[in-house]
């Protein structure tokens, strides 16, 4: 995943530090640590409904595969989409609950820019984040996977997020099942 805030860590660190530091707070206290089965990065499905298989191909994508991407990894980062759907908007979603219980008080949003398929299950994502009404970062990339016929946001995007927290100073650890994120 490529997560990168260029020019954009003295603005974006007030409020990517509170969801940083309220994320990884709850992602200490987990005691799970499960292996990522995937091995690359992916994006969500459309709300609640289960995903088409529509064929997709590298380099390009069905306006419906991407319409599906688009709408899950917006409904991930809404702030009114309970942790439950989140979960399963989630690569490996279950395994970070607890970070996904402490973002769900955090008033954020994304908007998606543009979808690239690498794969039939892999694509690239470009978005921005808003958290608490600004925005914490712009253009920036993360993947979106075919996860049990639901396309869901990489784990490796929150673990990106949590990362980049640390490497700002706002965190002070990682959660452990990062080290398995794709």
């Amino acid at each position: 995943m490529q997560f990168t805030m260029k020019g954009h860590r003295a603005y974006a660190a007030p409020a990517l530090g509170l969801i940083l530091v309220t994320a990884i707070s709850a992602c200490s206290s987990s005691s799970s640590s499960s292996s990522s089965s995937a091995s690359s990065p992916a994006t969500a499905t459309a709300s609640g409904n289960s995903a088409s298989s529509a064929p997709a191909t590298a380099g390009g994508s069905s306006s419906s595969t991407t319409s599906q991407i688009t709408t899950n990894w917006n409904k991930f980062f809404s702030s009114s989409t309970p942790t439950s759907e989140r979960e399963q908007l989630l690569e490996n979603g279950a395994q970070f609950a607890p970070a996904l219980t402490a973002l769900g008080s955090i008033p954020v949003s994304s908007k998606v820019d543009s979808v690239t398929m690498s794969s039939a299950t892999k694509a690239t994502v470009k978005y921005n984040l808003t958290a608490l009404g600004q925005t914490v970062a712009s253009g920036v990339s993360g993947s979106a996977v075919l996860q049990n016929g639901t396309w869901k946001v990489g784990d490796d995007v929150l673990c990106g997020l949590l990362t980049e927290g640390k490497a700002a100073g706002m965190v002070s650890a990682v959660p452990s099942v990062c080290s398995s994120a794709s």
